[in-house]
């Protein structure tokens, strides 16, 4: 038995459009994402959340986090540990940025 991994489009928001306050960074997801890679191209330090009422993950400026929810997981007895179709990721400056932009790349 074989699995397939695809990609959603990648979500992205251009310097411009990060403020003190989260901007949604794309569209919400359209599958059950199970592998998630946040980048911040920018020169600023990130927050990123998937819950607008507190600060998620910590993204450097110039820098990436990788989270494989799927690492290691038992597909018949552990739960499916994935981020829920319409899911949206958004992002806020902690330093603002003068150029670049912000990404989210999902498989599922």
């Amino acid at each position: 038995m074989s699995s397939r991994v695809l990609a959603e489009p990648i979500k992205t928001l251009a310097f411009g459009g990060i403020g003190a306050a989260y901007a949604s960074v794309g569209a919400v997801t359209a599958n059950e994402v199970r592998l998630v890679c946040i980048t911040n191209n920018t020169e600023g330090d990130m927050y990123f959340t998937t819950n607008l009422a507190q600060d998620e993950y910590f993204v450097a400026a110039g820098s990436f986090k990788l989270f494989d929810l799927q690492a290691n997981n038992y597909e018949k007895t552990d739960p499916k540990y994935v981020y829920e179709v319409g899911t949206q990721f958004s992002v806020k400056q902690i330093e603002a940025p003068v150029s670049g932009s912000v990404y989210i790349e999902c498989l599922y």
